[in-house]
């Protein structure tokens, strides 16, 4: 039998999370009508990104790599959990203690709302409407369940529920108003907000200069990881816990700053320029050695170059501040975009229009660039500038300023600690990349022996990662360490130097063990 101590926890407990929730799904149903990033959860989450420590932020792409959203959203549950908790205990000792406890979690909320990136004054409505809500059902369960505040409480034997169907009414009507106004603001939000039917019936047009021809076949079939990457594989890494949703007839790019034109450009006109169509490779500096986050796409959009001359940029003005729609910030050399390669505002992936999570309707690509100086989704503005009087988000942190890609190669097949049969042909094969220098060789060691060179498949540029496969025959069963390291179109052997990504990309060779059976 519980105890009255136990029992009356139990019961602040759920007034607490009958409460919360109720804050929670009234601020779904609320943010559905202001902006779905006003959401109190996204809200303090976009928080949470921008207080976090680089150090914190960097464990959580390796830890959990593309899921660190779906895992910084768990944890924010967690947290609001334990003190909704708290807040209904306390509420039962006395019904001051659990309002502020409410008035607490608002404020902190309100905060959030207007102090992450690319903030309206708007963005506490949710927040202050749900907090509302949910003082509301804390006085109504607490009163419900019949238990007296503890300094008007007589010391009894046992729990006192005065009326208990009351209390399970009350706690029925709060769990139904917290589902029903979550899910409802979930769908509201979608109907609202969401572009995927506006993307789907948008037809881009024919580019200008298309891609190269491929001259054989770039992808050799044998290291598991296709030459092109899908739309959905390719790897993702932003801070935006709500994704931007655009419609491109609402879509505006600024560029400004030190440029004797500013320009303003609708997508209608970003579609009317000439476009291009490129195989590229993009990498993000997180990257460990041999990790999976790499992707080649056929990209289509327009030279970012062409614009930037007709805006006029000065030649002092050594970077181009991106901006996105929810804030983030990328800082980009100006002397890498300008300098001839195929930077381009793109609109297109894989032959359709950009998926709304790589950033539709347009983004940046700079081939040669890591993600963090280069690559920025749902980007709506353009300011040229020096990086002496401005520091992009990433660069905040503590990384490089400026950062070309680094040259690496990757074991794909067989995995580490696979199991292979002495005797018979196995193969080892995998990809390599240096976008904008190029690939011009792949050596593989097997049990500290000599380097072999690996066939090549064709590349189209040398803006694209390249694909190496050979064939071993292990003589004998035993352990086999396995290494690969790449040259450069400019005979530059990859660095056995081993370092970690932060603050300027990891480096060192790929290995994996392997036993012969």
């Amino acid at each position: 039998m519980k105890s009255p101590r136990s029992h009356r926890f139990g019961i602040g407990a759920l007034v607490g999370l009958l409460s919360a929730g109720v804050a929670l799904g009234v601020g779904e149903i609320v943010a559905a009508f202001v902006r779905p990033s006003a959401s109190p959860v996204i809200a303090v989450g976009n928080r949470f990104i921008v207080l976090t420590p680089e150090t914190v932020k960097r464990w959580a792409i390796r830890s959990f790599q593309t899921s660190d959203k779906p895992v910084l959203l768990l944890g924010i549950y967690a947290g609001i959990a334990l003190l909704a908790i708290l807040t209904g205990i306390l509420a039962l000792r006395r019904m001051v203690y659990g309002l502020a406890g409410l008035l607490v979690f608002g404020a902190v909320g309100c905060y959030c709302a207007l102090t992450a990136n690319a903030a309206r004054g708007t963005d506490v409505i949710p927040t202050l409407v749900g907090v509302g809500a949910a003082c509301i059902a804390l006085v109504v369960l607490v009163r419900a369940s019949g238990v007296e505040s503890a300094h008007e409480r007589p010391s009894k034997p046992g729990f006192p529920v005065a009326d208990r169907r009351r209390f399970l009414q009350g706690g029925a009507a709060a769990a139904g108003v917290a589902v029903v106004t979550g899910l409802g603001g979930r769908v509201v939000q979608n109907a609202r907000y969401n572009v995927d039917s506006i993307r789907a019936k948008l037809v881009l047009p024919a580019p200008a200069s298309p891609a190269a021809p491929l001259a054989g076949n770039p992808d050799l079939g044998k290291s598991g990881v296709p030459w092109q990457t899908s739309n959905g594989t390719f790897y993702r890494v932003d801070t935006a816990l709500s994704i931007p949703q655009i419609d491109p007839k609402n879509w505006k790019l600024r560029i400004h700053g030190l440029v004797d034109h500013p320009m303003t450009l609708t997508y209608e006109q970003l579609l009317a320029r000439p476009l291009i169509e490129r195989w590229i490779t993009l990498c993000c500096v997180s990257n460990v050695v041999g990790g999976p986050l790499i992707g080649n796409a056929k990209f289509l959009g327009a030279r970012l170059a062409d614009l930037l001359h007709e805006a006029g940029v000065h030649s002092d003005a050594d970077q181009l501040v991106l901006s996105s729609e929810d804030g983030m910030t990328i800082g980009a050399p100006t002397a890498v975009v300008l300098d001839g390669r195929d930077a381009m505002l793109a609109v297109g992936m894989n032959g359709q229009p950009l998926p709304v999570a790589h950033g539709f309707p347009v983004r940046t690509v700079v081939p040669g660039l890591y993600g963090y100086v280069s690559a920025c989704k749902w980007i709506v503005d353009i300011e040229a500038t020096t990086f002496a009087q401005s520091k992009a988000y990433w660069v905040q942190g503590g990384w490089d300023q400026r950062l070309p890609i680094q040259l690496e190669s990757r074991i794909d097949t067989p995995r580490n600690g696979a199991t292979v049969v002495s005797g018979s042909a196995t193969v080892i094969a995998g990809v390599a990349w240096d976008q904008h220098v190029g690939v011009s060789k792949v050596q593989v060691q097997v049990g500290g022996g000599d380097w072999t060179d690996a066939r090549l498949a064709p590349v189209p540029s040398t803006d694209t990662w390249r694909q190496w496969v050979l064939a071993w025959t292990p003589p004998k069963a035993g352990s086999y360490v396995v290494k690969v390291r790449a040259v450069d179109a400019q005979g530059t052997v990859q660095t056995t130097a081993s370092a970690q990504p932060f603050p300027g990309a990891a480096s060192g060779l790929d290995s994996i063990t392997v036993r012969a059976r």
